[in-house]
């Protein structure tokens, strides 16, 4: 059937008993979430775009292959700051308050959930956030009243820079003018959040605490916006089109051993134009859209690099967990042409999206993209850089224990020695639900109790160890043993059925008990089932 159902240095040589030692510490944590990033979207997933910083932290730590967030903004940034279900934190779908009566869609975080930064500032850390918020601005919550004693932060994002149509800034909770001399002149966000949480850092060594930053930034986000001088890198190079595009990062991320070969890549969708059935003028418009994506990569990754530098001038990159991952998949909104709108696309008034085709290849070797919960929607780079924590024998190596944005927090709690509260400022407090990932900076089991679980409009997912239960809105379950066939090509439904009703009770059971609920809307931009349904079969990876 068609299945459209669609982060080096050198370990320093010191006595082990003293780098257990020093390792014993509490460590400054840095939390880097960047926004639409796909999977193949870093060198060291496969990518061709050069990112050699963050390829830099992957080689000196661990990459983690099997990362996963929520398939959307919101919801992933909930799960992150809180440690629960993005419905437990009262974040269910994005910002709209559905009333007292959806408790999971308020739009905001509620107050039966801590954030990270609640929880470590009661450790003893200094807790500062720089970048996108997206948990609630608009209904008064905001980085100052829930635990970051200093933030410089974007209500949801939508510029890049200080003349851009949406740009509005708030530092420690005031609105703050885009052209005020606390800030860098002509500012590029992807840099400035960078600044920021550098210059927080310092007040954190003043104040003698650790730091816990958590840096969002809104890049790879649209409107897609970055530097001439940086676009004309990239312009030209993907006249080759999605299709190679696609394949060559496949065969890129075999070689690289993040991929196991025999994970067929699936057919691209047959809902986006062949490349080679547009005219020369749209390929040029097509390629101009991805050397300006490309090129907001390329600035996330040197703003990576300035931080890593500003960390090791300070002297504390050694005694810094740094852990960066993406919100979703790679974005194929608004649909399958995108957008390029503007006198001059890519600068500060314009407005591009890459659309489907493009998306194709950052999400691959997965089946769809942001929005949905088979694997291109919820799989994410996933990069921990610790010098001090992680031995040298862990350097370059992939994890491949599934691993959930809800861990963060539980993982944070574990490197801070802090304590997770039953109760805070006199409001019940729901359970951690995610795992600790320490255990995985050594190479030992992570301490996973149950499922990891997805709902998102509609979209719902479960994997169980090895197994993966998942559907889209208007799907029925298909059941993958996503360490065979992680791509999603051989459902296995029909021939489990025992297990298939096993999980699917456990999903169930999930569901009702986060409060989700229904969802009613469709999204006909992603794909059309009939049309799906005509495309070449990828039954056994054909």
């Amino acid at each position: 059937m068609y299945r459209l159902q669609f982060a080096g240095l050198l370990f320093l040589a010191i006595p082990f008993a003293a780098h257990v030692a020093f390792a014993q510490k509490k460590p400054n944590v840095i939390v880097i979430l960047a926004d639409d990033l796909g999977y193949a979207d870093l060198g060291c997933y496969g990518s061709e775009i050069p990112t050699p910083n963050l390829d830099k932290l992957a080689q000196n730590g661990v990459r983690l292959t099997n990362f996963y967030n929520t398939a959307r903004c919101c919801p992933t940034r909930a799960a992150l700051l809180t440690g629960v279900y993005s419905h437990q934190a009262g974040i269910g779908h994005m910002m709209d308050d559905k009333g007292a009566d959806h408790p999971a869609y308020r739009g905001q975080l509620n107050h039966n959930s801590v954030t990270i930064a609640e929880v470590m500032k009661s450790a003893g850390y200094f807790t500062a956030m720089t970048g996108k918020w997206h948990v609630g601005h608009q209904h008064g919550v905001y980085p100052t009243n829930r635990g970051f004693e200093r933030s410089l932060h974007a209500a949801a994002g939508g510029f890049y820079y200080p003349t851009g149509n949406n740009a509005k800034l708030f530092l420690n909770g005031q609105e703050i003018p885009n052209d005020s001399d606390k800030l860098p002149k002509d500012w590029y966000s992807t840099d400035l959040w960078t600044d920021y949480g550098l210059r927080f850092i310092d007040e954190a060594a003043a104040a003698k605490k650790p730091f816990m930053l958590y840096l969002a930034h809104n890049a790879p986000h649209f409107p897609l916006q970055a530097p001439e001088e940086d676009v004309a890198k990239f312009r030209g190079k993907y006249l080759k089109g999605w299709e190679k595009l696609r394949q060559e990062r496949y065969e890129k991320q075999v070689k690289l051993g993040l991929v196991d070969p025999s994970w067929k890549l699936p057919p691209i969708n047959p809902n986006v134009r062949k490349w080679d059935s547009l005219s020369d003028a749209e390929k040029k418009q097509y390629d101009d859209m991805m050397a300006i994506y490309a090129a907001v990569i390329y600035r996330l990754d040197k703003s990576i690099g300035d931080l890593v530098a500003g960390l090791k001038k300070r002297g504390v990159f050694d005694d810094t967990v740094i852990l960066f991952v993406s919100d979703n998949g790679g974005n194929a909104e608004p649909g399958i042409e995108g957008r390029y709108e503007g006198d001059q696309p890519g600068n500060a008034k314009s407005t591009v999206f890459i659309g489907q085709g493009w998306a194709e290849a950052a999400c691959t070797p997965f089946w769809a993209y942001k929005h949905h919960t088979h694997e291109g929607g919820i799989s994410s780079p996933g990069i921990i850089s610790w010098p001090a924590g992680i031995p040298a024998s862990r350097n370059g190596k992939f994890e491949r224990q599934p691993a959930h944005i809800i861990d963060i927090m539980a993982t944070l709690v574990d490197l801070g020695n802090a304590q997770y509260p039953a109760t805070f400022e006199g409001n019940k407090i729901h359970p951690l639900e995610g795992a600790s990932l320490k255990p995985a900076f050594t190479g030992k089991s992570i301490n996973r109790k149950n499922p990891i679980f997805w709902e998102h409009e509609g979209n719902r997912a479960l994997r169980d160890g090895k197994w993966k239960l998942v559907a889209e809105k208007t799907e029925k379950w298909q059941l993958y043993d996503v360490e065979k066939d992680r791509t999603e090509l051989n459902d296995q439904f029909d021939k489990q059925p025992e297990l298939a009703k096993k999980l699917v009770a456990k999903y169930e059971e999930w569901y009702k008990r986060v409060g989700a609920e229904e969802y009613d809307k469709t999204f006909k931009w992603f794909y059309d089932y009939d049309k799906a349904k005509q495309g070449a079969s990828v039954e056994g990876g054909k």
